[in-house]
Parts: structure tokens; C-alpha cells; sequence
């Protein structure tokens, strides 16, 4: 489900470094080269490269063409559509929802390109719809991505925020104990 964690980020966005490091680390240039050595590390032991130039920007028109093709083309190309804009995102330093970065995201899951840029051309289409699914997150009181609800026979599990591979371990454990 699509869930915005700065719905009030511009579209043309701001400077991504400056941003984390005022937004998020107190202004300290400190703070801010531990959480890149942090996120650095925690990239390189799953093949990522982050990088923290780049922009951070508003995600709406991103969430928008997820959305579009989750229901029209399936959870698989909604899926690759993801992998790619995160990887653009993280590593590429590219704009989040620039026509570009979504046109690549598109073709990339296997959409033809003129399919892909008229639905990205016309930034209306389903544009109420994906608001309407993030007012409902909202409404549920997601607050946090990645927001995780694993269904059990007795009872579900939910895991909020970044986690540790060991704690959905454990919660996929539970569950299929409790299920047994």
C-alpha cells in the first residue's frame, strides 16, 4: 500500500545531504558522516552502494504509477517498478519521481515505453485514488515504512520500521508456531 513519509516535500525537491543532515541529525556534519558510515556498512552487506547526493523530493507521482501497475500489470512488476526507483534513488542519486526516473522504473519491470510515458505524462490519472489509499494508511496510524502485518491463525504480528532480518525471523516463527 502506498504510505508517504514527507507528503509535504516539493516536487522539485532539495538538496538530499543538506536535508537528512538538518531535517534528521540536528544540523551536526557529525551525526551525519555516522549515519553514512552506518548506512554505508548495512548497504555493502546486501550489494547496495548508497549515496547521499542527489535530491529529496515529494513521492506522490511515484506511489501513483506503483499503484497503477500493481493493479494493472500485478504485484511482480509493481515490485521490479520499486526495486528500480529505489535503486535510482539510493544509488544513482536520481530524482524520486522526475518523469525520467519513473520512465526507467516502468520499462525496466517489462512495461513498453509508450505505455509507460503517456500513463506518466498524464499525472491525474489515478492520482485520487493513490491519495485516498495514503489517507487510509494514515488513518490506520502507519506512521513508519516499512510497515509489516504478518497473519497468523490466533493473532497477527506487525513489525514497524526498520527492523533486523532476525526480528521477522522471529515473527514468521511465532506465527507459524501459533498456527501449528
Amino acid at each position: 500500500m502506498p504510505y508517504q513519509l514527507y507528503p509535504n516535500a516539493t516536487q522539485e525537491g532539495e538538496d538530499k545531504y543538506e536535508w537528512y543532515r538538518k531535517s534528521r541529525y540536528g544540523d551536526s556534519d557529525d551525526k551525519m558522516k555516522m549515519y553514512m558510515k552506518l548506512m554505508g556498512a548495512y548497504g555493502a552487506t546486501e550489494g547496495i552502494e548508497y549515496k547521499f547526493g542527489g535530491t529529496v523530493a515529494n513521492t506522490l507521482q511515484a506511489h501513483r504509477v506503483i499503484q497503477h501497475y500493481q493493479e494493472t500489470k500485478g504485484a511482480e512488476t509493481a515490485d521490479k517498478i520499486v526495486n528500480s526507483l529505489y535503486k535510482q534513488y539510493f544509488e544513482e542519486e536520481r530524482h524520486p519521481s522526475s518523469h525520467e526516473t519513473l520512465l526507467r522504473a516502468a520499462t525496466e519491470a517489462g512495461i513498453s515505453e509508450s505505455d509507460a510515458k503517456a500513463f506518466i505524462a498524464d499525472e491525474d490519472e489515478g492520482l485520487m485514488d493513490v491519495k485516498m489509499l495514503i489517507r487510509e494508511q494514515a488513518g490506520n496510524g502507519i506512521d513508519s515504512v516499512p510497515y509489516i502485518v504478518i497473519e497468523g491463525k490466533r493473532r497477527d504480528m506487525t513489525l514497524e520500521g526498520c527492523r533486523e532480518v532476525g526480528e521477522y525471523v522471529k515473527a514468521l516463527n511465532q506465527v507459524i508456531k501459533e498456527s501449528s
